[in-house]
């Protein structure tokens, strides 16, 4: 039964990243927007698109977990900061959703794959 769970867990968190590069494919000038209102370039939108595909495409195959999933956890955290507007109560939301979400990434990174990978060999812990 763990591993089911580490299993559907770990689909959930890929689908979240796997939607957030649909989403910068489908509509680039939402992130591009909150990256140059931190005085950041917009072309960084593809790597973050990049990178959120990868990983979903890594924690979906179970290949390179521990390291993926902890990556993920400051991803998180990084980009909480574009929604820390303590005005505005669906960016607080979002900001502390990131921090629940960079939460299960980091369980996920110490606890590895589970039983149930796709591809590579599964490791005890860490992935």
């Amino acid at each position: 039964m763990a591993d089911l769970a580490v299993l559907v867990g770990r689909l959930l968190i890929a689908a979240l990243f796997a939607a957030g590069a649909v989403q910068k494919v489908v509509d680039p000038g939402s992130a591009g927007a909150l990256l140059t209102g931190m005085d950041l370039p917009r072309l960084l939108v593809w790597a973050a698109l990049a990178y959120n595909g990868l990983a979903a495409a890594a924690l979906i195959l179970g290949v390179a977990v521990g390291p993926v999933a902890a990556s993920l956890a400051l991803y998180c955290a990084v980009t909480s900061v574009f929604h820390f507007l303590p005005d505005d109560p669906w960016q607080m939301s979002i900001f502390v959703k990131n921090w629940a979400i960079a939460g299960g990434c980091l369980v996920l990174a110490a606890h590895g794959p589970g039983r149930y990978v796709f591809v590579g060999t599964r490791t005890p812990t860490g992935g």
